[in-house]
């Protein structure tokens, strides 16, 4: 009866509210985005960059080839139409020159118009004066706080610091030319101004990155993000999901970038791009940098921790424990749309790793204090067609490469294949790319796709994947397989939209006496209806549902609904979602609006109701403030959490406010 209740009012709600709600690149990554990478670092990376990236717009007039290819929902034939458009045409004078890139569609250059904006011609690429600088240049201080309405039991006794979490961000940018910034930030539970933080936040990033100095295409000093080819070698930028591989037709990037959000996957040093002919790029960096690190009792490293977290003693004693000094270098070719890089990453720890061998799945896990790792990459890409692929090896033979094929074979209608395969010999400190197992080793598969818009109102995008791990993995003693298949589908008339989305995964793991293979069978659906209104009303009602079988059936669902207005200063919106899943393997997520810069995705488990409320408000032309409360209540239990994240009681609220001021 509760259920049915809350479906209602769900329903009332759609009906006479609204939200002006996600821009469209939030609506993007929402329609992207799977299970899977629900939280990832890999996506927070990327809606920070995209947040940066909107505050920022690229000119199209000056930005390069790396630039265009750092915008993610591009496709190598779309990246390399618009270069010959412009190399054919010159300068362009409007956004609306786009409407002749023909495979750019209407939502495409919509999404696009977030983030570039077209420059007075004659300052293509022309390196401004101090005057100009200080004519033009933006400053920007954003400081965001999250308030727990709420104690946990490290909070009492466990945590170093208080139960506040909060960042203070900075930045200075002038044009697509300079850009200077520093990022400090604190997770809650972690000591300020006190214990090792002597110098106040626990994390810190700071950046300087020039753009179109001379021969000098692109330069970072600091804490920069550097990506090659398909991320064999390196790439500790961000990696796409299976769906989101679609929308970019599965090409390869080299981006060279400031690291300005909070995660502690970067590089540290000193990073250039140099035009060294008219086809010609070289691409070097100098990185060392600390790391987190677990070590066994002999001081070797049993793990390297990616956390970030230094809340309690233990965690602190992990802190800086290895240092890390990398060195690599990329040589690019690119002509008529030839594509051509060698790229060699070299990597030395001041610690050996030294991880236990004894469990089967980790006997090849990285090993030793040196690493080295070589790569080829190609891309050959027309309006209509590319293949793109990277083949790499390791300092001790371990081979690893992956290739993709895509066709537009109409406006409206393209095919995607992509294939890997990374030996489990294979090892690289820095490498992200395309896998199902989370690791670019010990996995081969193919990919097929599909995307067809037979009109502007359809959109079906439709995968299938398969992978095998000829090794040993966590919880699977012996080699395995696994499928999964994703189809979703889109319908738009005017202000309403509506999209269904489902999906079937499979795969095996150890049985209770770990002497055989059971499959674990995974159903996922989810049905969005969207409207939009000019009045600045819009809506979006969802309901996802879960099914998985292992050993017998459990079942999970949620239906929620966002809601909101914007009227000229002021902003509201709103969101209430009722969940019941019957455990951890049927969990369902829900993706919520958040302060900028903040990446705001939840998953829930078990019975309840999650809601939550934002107001942003433009006070002045330079100031904004930003307040979000949320809450979540749960049905089922008194106690949430577990160990020092442990809230007496059935329910759990946070408030955030930002500020942002922009001078």
């Amino acid at each position: 009866m509760r259920t049915l209740t809350l479906f209602v009012l769900l329903l009332v709600v759609h009906a006479v509210s609204a939200q002006q709600g996600h821009r469209p690149w939030e609506e993007y990554l929402h329609e992207v985005m799977t299970m899977e990478d629900d939280g990832t670092v890999d996506w927070e990376d990327l809606y920070d960059q995209l947040c940066d990236l909107e505050q920022h717009p690229l000119d199209l007039n000056r930005a390069t080839r790396e630039q265009l290819e750092e915008i993610p929902f591009l496709s190598a034939q779309q990246v390399e139409e618009i270069v010959a458009y412009q190399y054919r045409y010159g300068p362009l004078k409007s956004l609306a020159e786009l409407m002749m890139v023909k495979s750019l569609d209407y939502n495409c250059r919509r999404l696009l118009s977030w983030f570039v904006f077209v420059g007075e011609p004659d300052e293509r690429r022309r390196w401004p004066s101090w005057k100009d600088i200080a004519k033009y240049g933006k400053n920007e201080l954003t400081a965001t706080c999250r308030l727990p309405l709420y104690r946990r039991k490290g909070d009492r006794n466990g945590y170093l610091g208080y139960p506040y979490r909060h960042w203070l961000r900075y930045q200075f940018s002038c044009r697509d030319n300079l850009k200077i910034g520093l990022v400090g930030a604190q997770d809650a539970g972690e000591p300020f101004f006190a214990h090792r933080n002597k110098t106040g936040y626990d994390y810190y990033s700071y950046y300087l990155q020039l753009w179109h100095l001379g021969r000098v295409e692109t330069a970072a000093l600091g804490k920069y993000r550097i990506g090659w080819g398909m991320g064999l070698t390196v790439n500790n930028g961000f990696s796409l999901g299976k769906l989101s591989m679609l929308q970019n037709l599965g090409r390869a990037a080299n981006t060279l970038k400031a690291h300005a959000s909070r995660s502690s996957d970067f590089l540290q040093g000193l990073a250039a791009t140099i035009t060294l002919g008219k086809h010609l790029k070289l691409t070097s960096f100098l990185s060392y940098r600390p790391a987190d690190a677990t070590l066994n009792k002999d001081g070797t490293v049993s793990s390297i921790v990616t956390t970030g977290y230094h809340r309690t003693e233990s965690e602190m004693e992990k802190k800086g424990n290895l240092h890390q000094v990398a060195i690599g270098g990329s040589v690019r070719y690119s002509a008529n749309g030839l594509h051509l890089g060698v790229n060699g990453v070299w990597t030395h720890l001041d610690r050996p790793l030294s991880p236990n061998t004894s469990v089967l799945y980790r006997q090849h896990y990285p090993q030793g204090q040196n690493f080295t790792n070589l790569s080829a990459d190609y891309t050959y890409a027309t309006p209509r067609f590319s293949f793109s692929g990277e083949t790499a090896v390791c300092q001790n033979g371990g081979l690893a490469t992956i290739n993709s094929i895509s066709l537009q074979l109409t406006d409206g209608f393209s095919l995607l294949a992509l294939q890997r395969f990374y030996s489990y010999r294979y090892t690289a400190l820095y490498a992200r790319s395309f896998s199902e197992g989370g690791y670019t080793r010990n996995e081969s598969g193919l990919y097929l796709g599909l995307t067809w818009q037979p009109s502007p109102r359809w959109h079906w995008m439709v995968y299938g994947d398969y992978a095998y791990f000829p090794w040993a993995r966590y919880q699977v003693s012996q080699s395995s397989h696994a499928w999964d298949c994703l189809s979703q589908l889109s319908y738009s008339h005017r202000e309403w939209k509506l999209s269904a989305r489902y999906r079937l995964r499979h795969r095996q793991r150890d049985n209770d006496q770990k002497d055989a293979l059971v499959g674990r069978t995974e159903h996922r659906a989810r049905l969005t209806l969207d409207c939009q209104t000019d009045a600045g009303w819009s809506s979006k009602t969802q309901a996802d549902g879960s099914a998985v079988n292992s050993a017998g059936w459990q079942y999970g669902f949620m239906i929620s609904q966002t809601a909101g207005y914007t009227y000229k200063w002021l902003r509201l919106n709103g969101g209430i979602g009722y969940f019941h899943t019957d455990n951890y393997d049927t969990r369902v997520s829900l993706y919520e609006l958040g302060p900028l810069y903040t990446y705001a995705i939840s998953q829930f488990q078990g019975e309840g109701i999650r809601c939550w409320l934002m107001a942003r408000a433009a006070l002045g032309h330079r100031l904004s403030l930003t307040a979000k409360y949320g809450m979540t209540q749960y049905f089922d239990r008194s106690q949430i959490g577990s160990g020092l994240q442990t809230i007496n009681g059935s329910g759990q609220a946070e408030f955030d406010v930002q500020l942002r001021w922009v001078f």
